[in-house]
């Protein structure tokens, strides 16, 4: 029995190391000089309405397939000892969501994003509500409805934009790019970009749409958790850089000064919720809501150094807050309590074990040479370029996250051991640290030399940025939208603002 349960978990588990493999192949053909997308295939799918099989890359969905094929083999390789029940399904469940994720990361076709965004729900619904906590049935559903309603809206927005391109260009069309050329009044881009925004902010999440966050995370299976965090939570950051920015610039514009005060609501609010909560991953949970304020904070900013930024620090956050996750659930398994009062004195008992836990909390901190620095360093300058109160107000979150994370360190892992079982737990066995190895890795990577990831991000990052200043451009003449570049190809078109 237990020689055919690991040999279908090995089994599995190899099929998400294929595909970490092809990633890497991805990563070695990709040219991070070029613009415009890389590595296109496009087959017609449903005709008559303009849907094709149309992926493609650049260097923003580049670095986000990369996270995802690593966080899945190292979550697979966690479970092997943690998931007791349902091995079969709990293992095909994970490989279903690292399907769903990629496809959202590599379409170009709207429809077929759409269709991938909606393939995550169900498996993250039964990896919490068949193998999470006591209350993973509440947690679950709650999650689902939050998200169900953010799908709905993107549907709607979804239908209203294929039949504008129809009355456009005569033709259904759902490709992206397309569809970035596409002139839409700025009356019709606010409704529709409100439809978007909504979906992905509650995917993000953005406060005060993160209620469902903490109940998911803390009933979530410990790879459950990795991969919400590390990933999952990305599709709606990724939202909003690949389709509101470039295909709805004027609304953007239009809603900067909302959604930047929102990040830094979230920024402040999730720092301060981290610093009272008892539960280590309650206090991940919450320091979630406040770096991927940062993140919005950034993508807000309209600039280069920004958005450059938040797109590392999507990744910076899912090595980081993955591998907290990890830790947390390494010490559970041994304990089987995360109460940070049923700790102290680790770094004695465990000492490879807290040497790990204060490379990511002070990574998570942004501790100059992590990778955390970095990216934050990134949005606070672009940010402070776009409006420098937004980002003195930032810089005290950096404050607040110093004091939740050194304060938890404090105390599970330094001082006596006050608690007698804690005296004789077993430090990280080998395959522990084989998971949290590569993390640690690209901790440092990432904080010493970003130069890799940086100049593959430039060019994506600096195609959006120019969409919208042309835009910003256009509105300030007077014209909704004027002269819009996406890659190689143009369009010129002028709509009096109002959509007249």
């Amino acid at each position: 029995s237990n020689y055919y349960k690991m040999t279908k978990i090995l089994s599995l588990t190899a099929l998400a190391f294929i595909t970490f493999l092809f990633s890497l192949m991805m990563y070695s053909m990709f040219d991070p000089v070029a613009n415009g997308m890389q590595l296109e295939v496009n087959i017609p799918w449903i005709a008559t309405f303009g849907i094709s099989y149309h992926l493609g890359i650049d260097g923003i969905s580049l670095l986000l397939i990369m996270l995802t094929t690593l966080l899945s083999v190292i979550i697979m390789i966690s479970s092997w000892n943690s998931v007791k029940s349902g091995v079969k399904g709990y293992f095909i469940s994970m490989l279903m969501l690292e399907t769903g994720m990629l496809g959202v990361f590599v379409s170009l076709d709207l429809f077929l994003f759409y269709v991938f965004w909606e393939a995550t729900l169900i498996p993250m619904y039964f990896i919490i509500g068949v193998w999470g906590g006591p209350r993973r049935i509440y947690a679950a559903i709650k999650f689902v409805l939050f998200t169900m309603f953010g799908s709905l809206l993107m549907l709607v927005a979804l239908l209203y934009l294929m039949f504008m391109y129809h009355s456009f260009a005569g033709e259904y069309s759902f490709n992206m790019i397309e569809l970035y050329k596409m002139p839409i009044p700025l009356g019709a881009q606010t409704y529709i970009f409100l439809a978007f925004a909504l979906a992905f902010a509650i995917k993000v999440p953005i406060w005060p749409f993160h209620t469902w966050l903490p109940d998911a995370h803390v009933e979530a299976p410990t790879a459950g958790s990795v991969i919400l965090a590390g990933v999952l939570l990305k599709m709606g950051t990724y939202g909003f850089v690949r389709i509101c920015l470039p295909m709805f610039p004027e609304a953007t514009l239009q809603f900067v000064p909302l959604i930047s005060i929102l990040a830094l609501i979230g920024i402040i609010y999730g720092a301060l919720v981290a610093m009272v909560q008892r539960d280590i991953k309650s206090l991940v949970a919450y320091s979630s809501v406040s770096h991927l304020g940062f993140v919005m904070l950034g993508m807000m900013a309209l600039n280069v150094q920004g958005l450059e930024g938040s797109v590392l620090q999507m990744i910076n956050h899912g090595i980081s807050t993955g591998a907290l996750f990890l830790i947390v659930g390494m010490i559970y398994e041994r304990r089987h309590t995360r109460m940070i009062e049923d700790f102290g004195g680790l770094a004695k008992s465990m000492p490879v074990f807290s040497t790990f836990f204060m490379i990511a909390s002070l990574s998570s901190i942004g501790l100059p040479l992590t990778n955390g620095f970095v990216g934050e360093f990134l949005i606070l300058l672009g940010t402070f370029k776009a409006n420098p109160v937004y980002a003195i107000i930032a810089a005290t979150g950096v404050i607040l996250a110093a004091c939740y994370m050194l304060w938890m360190l404090q105390r599970v892992i330094f001082g006596k051991i006050t608690n007698p079982e804690n005296e004789k737990l077993k430090d990280l066995d080998l395959r522990e640290k084989i998971i949290l190895i590569p993390l640690v890795i690209l901790i440092f990577w990432i904080g010493i030399y970003p130069k890799p990831f940086l100049e593959r991000l430039e060019p994506a990052v600096k195609n959006i940025v120019s969409i919208v200043n042309s835009s910003r451009t256009a509105s300030e003449a007077g014209m909704s939208k004027g002269y819009k570049c996406v890659g190689d190809r143009c369009a010129t078109h002028t709509v009096s603002i109002g959509g007249k």
